[in-house]
């Protein structure tokens, strides 16, 4: 052993006594198992040879005075990638019951020296050429710019861990279309089968970890399925670790020149698969526009490949058309010859008019009662990459439900709902953009935390073929010092070893999910330390943003079935649209009122009932101006709210608890040339 690494061990183990000393003075350390000879934190049976985790002291652990956890939370990483995708787009293992060298052994074809590994340079992550040699060199992989390399060795997650984090969301992902296009596979391509395997290997991961520690429920991952679960397994200070799902076409939900490929039926019984398998939050949609809805576009080069990719899955390009509001989708690109190729011979990538930012598809009748199922199952749903026309909808059908089970994981969604969404009682979390980049985001949002009490969090995107922060170089002014104490102060941290190879943040930028600790400390010394305190309370904000989720009970409509009027009703000799068919908790059926600006509709509750809500399903004819009347007698109304700029959609009108037996809408002004028309007239109370 050199000197200079007999030198740093002596740091180490100085600054480790010193954390030790500084616990028993100030009252923070280690739970009461901790005093175990080697550490309830370390496995009896690690498999060896195996990589080094380089972190030393024991994981924080309990709650503070008001039973709160504390810890980062990972709200977006794909553990189990390499088992989507046809099984060959990422190479290498979270895991090998054959150990280390089989499981970071790099995908047959990469071999001997990159040039078919197609993805891998077609993304730019090797000039052609690279080092396929995995365990123990690593000498081109894992890398910060390789996306098609594991990134998620179970060591390394064991690594994140030991820093700090406790919460991480393993979305199980995959794409149909790239891996029916990518020639290099040895699975199927459909989507389903990708998520229920990947959903096994999550649980065969717990399992393998167990062994380490001694058998069933003894490790430090724990998968959990619901909150309370979570809060004690964090309260232990070990890893929840939650399911999710991000694919394209969930449930068989894609589209074909704009013909659904799936039904109710489809989606009611995915949801109740992905249920029974542990999954509590899902993306509805994911690159491609599918059945469900419309996705937010990828910008500039990427989203012209992805529009190719688009039409070769649905038989339709992207549509755009002028946003209807501040909040605009992805810029996309001008064509591309490399695009262009991916194309049938004749089909040519359109260009878009630089002022029509939104996508034309919004969130379909049939993602409507997918939102509603994930609701009805108490699911979180994933608001990133909806388009944000698809977003909009479903932020009304959550809020008119005060429904608080929303994530925006990986900062795809438009951030000018950031207030929005912590209004719901959801939860963001940031892409793991340059410390720098981090920090100026966090802080720009920072106001709106602190006035909502809420957390932060990270979405790595492991796995996720993404990008990450690259090397900021041995002598910049937030340069990792090795070892550094973690974000909590009970743990010191040195570089990451695996194998013959010794990662540096500073050289290597985020190549790993063992990283994460180093892009924290990273974080803290580019002016961050209060990102990171913001970091840490993490872990409670995503877990009280669940536990609000699962104890969700939706309000009760008094208006279901009462009896109806309106000042008056469109005539038309084949559909009726009488006042009852906006009262019969029918989407299919409507009231349309005359075309005149002033018009109403009312209903009787039969009783007097204590109301503060009243939500109002639009038809295209809705209200520009109206208000929200009540009345005890059906003759004298008071106004309890009003609005005179409406926008259609799903409108939630929410006011002081008042008594009333008749509620009605009075239009003032229409906001088109029709009548006023309404799909359903809700009337929240008791």
């Amino acid at each position: 052993m050199t000197g200079h690494h007999r030198g740093r061990r002596v740091v180490t183990l100085l600054l480790t006594l010193f954390l030790a000393a500084a616990a028993a003075m100030f009252g923070v350390g280690p739970g009461p198992s901790a005093s175990a000879a080697n550490g309830w934190w370390n496995p009896t049976a690690r498999p060896v040879p195996d990589s080094q985790i380089d972190v030393t002291g024991a994981p924080f652990t309990g709650t503070d005075a008001n039973g709160k956890v504390r810890g980062f939370v990972d709200a977006h990483n794909h553990l189990m990638s390499n088992e989507g995708f046809g099984g060959r787009l990422i190479c290498g293992a979270t895991f090998s019951e054959q150990g280390v060298a089989d499981a970071l052994k790099d995908c047959p074809e990469h071999y001997p020296d990159g040039a078919n590994a197609l993805f891998e340079n077609v993304t730019g992550g090797a000039n052609g050429h690279h080092d396929p040699v995995g365990w123990p060199t690593f000498k081109d992989w894992p890398a910060h710019d390789s996306l098609s390399h594991q990134q998620d060795y179970y060591a390394w997650v064991e690594r994140a861990w030991r820093g700090g984090e406790r919460v991480l969301v393993n979305d199980l992902v995959t794409n149909g279309l790239l891996c029916s296009i990518y020639p290099y596979k040895d699975r199927s391509c459909n989507e389903m089968d990708a998520i229920r395997l990947e959903a096994k290997k999550s649980y065969e991961l717990q399992d393998y970890i167990d062994r380490m520690y001694g058998g069933s429920g003894k490790g430090w991952f724990r998968i959990v399925t619901d909150e309370n679960q979570a809060q004690k397994v964090v309260a232990q200070g070990k890893l929840a670790v939650v399911l999710g799902v991000e694919t394209s076409e969930p449930f068989g939900c894609k589209q074909i020149l704009d013909v659904p490929q799936c039904s109710q039926a489809d989606i009611d019984r995915g949801l109740d698969e992905l249920y029974g398998l542990g999954v509590r939050s899902m993306f509805l949609c994911h690159k491609f526009d599918n059945a469900l809805c419309g996705v937010r576009f990828d910008e500039g080069t990427i989203g012209v490949a992805v529009n190719a990719g688009q039409f070769l899955s649905t038989g339709t390009f992207w549509q755009t058309e002028q946003c209807a509001g501040p909040q605009a989708d992805n810029p996309i690109g001008l064509p591309t010859a490399q695009a262009a190729s991916l194309l049938p011979a004749g089909v040519s990538l359109p260009t878009y008019d630089n002022g029509a930012r939104c996508n034309t598809r919004g969130l379909t009748s049939l993602g409507e009662y997918a939102v509603r199922g994930m609701m009805k199952r108490h699911m979180m749903l994933e608001v990133d990459h909806m388009s944000v026309k698809a977003a909009n909808r479903a932020f009304e059908i959550l809020e008119s439900d005060a429904y608080p089970g929303v994530i925006s994981s990986h900062s795809w969604m438009d951030l000018q709902w950031t207030e929005r969404l912590y209004k719901m009682g959801g939860f963001i979390a940031q892409y793991d953009h340059s410390a720098d980049g981090f920090v100026a985001e966090a802080h720009r949002t920072k106001a709106l935390r602190d006035q909502y009490h809420v957390g932060y969090g990270y979405g790595t995107d492991m796995n996720g073929v993404g990008g990450w922060p690259g090397p900021v170089g041995a002598d910049a002014s937030n340069a990792v010092k090795y070892p550094f104490t973690s974000a909590d102060g009970g743990s010191v941290i040195d570089r990451q070893v695996t194998g013959d190879r010794t990662w540096d943040i500073n050289t290597d930028g985020l190549a790993h999910n063992g990283m994460v600790p180093d892009w924290i400390e990273q974080i803290r010394l580019s002016g961050g330390q209060d990102v990171v305190d913001d970091l840490l309370k993490g872990a409670q904000s995503y877990l009280d943003t669940w536990h609000a989720t699962e104890q969700h009970r939706p309000g009760t409509n008094l208006a279901a079935g009462t009896s109806a009027g309106a000042s008056s009703s469109e005539w038309n000799p084949f559909i009726s649209y009488k006042p009852g068919r906006a009262a019969d908790g029918d989407r299919s059926t409507r009231w349309a009122s005359d075309w005149s600006d002033d018009q109403w509709y009312q209903v009787d509750l039969g009783a007097a009932h204590t109301v503060h809500q009243v939500t109002l399903d639009w038809e295209r004819a809705y209200g520009r101006e109206y208000r929200i009347e009540v009345s005890n007698d059906g003759s004298t109304w008071q106004t309890v709210w009003s609005t005179a700029d409406g926008n259609g959609g799903l409108d939630t009108a929410v006011f002081t608890p008042v008594s009333a037996r008749y509620v009605r809408m009075h239009g003032v002004h229409r906001g088109t040339g029709w009548g006023y028309s309404l799909y359903e007239f809700q009337v929240i109370g008791t």
